[in-house]
């Protein structure tokens, strides 16, 4: 199987920041999902894995490790276009127990939006 070089793109908004995740997330990933980590200077952070190909068991323990500093920084991890087999990983693995998994990015920041104004997303 061809791998896809990894990149995640940080997009901070008042209430949340996006990281966008694309290509494949194995053992290459690390230092890209570190830097988006820092990158991500908000309360809450939001894993678009919409044009995430391949994640390998390496890759399921990074996503694990940034949880954890998510967790040491009192830093809510959120998770959006999870494919259904990836899903049901999360699932498994019990990665979702950690997480809000949303469909998509616009429901996850119409929540953070409704949290922080105090209304029900």
């Amino acid at each position: 199987m061809p791998t896809s070089r990894f990149e995640a793109d940080v997009r901070l908004d008042p209430e949340i920041a996006l990281v966008a995740l694309h290509g494949d997330i194995d053992r290459e990933a690390e230092a890209g999902l570190a830097a988006a980590y820092l990158a991500a200077d908000s309360a809450v952070i939001l894993l678009d894995f919409t044009r995430v190909g391949y994640i390998n068991s390496t890759g399921i323990a990074l996503i694990v490790r940034f949880l954890a500093d998510g967790r040491r920084d009192r830093r809510e991890i959120r998770a959006c276009g999870l494919s259904p087999h990836y899903a049901e990983i999360f699932q498994l693995t019990r990665l979702s127990d950690y997480m809000r998994i949303f469909d998509d990015a616009a429901s996850a920041s119409a929540l953070a939006t409704g949290e922080m104004t105090g209304g029900k997303a």
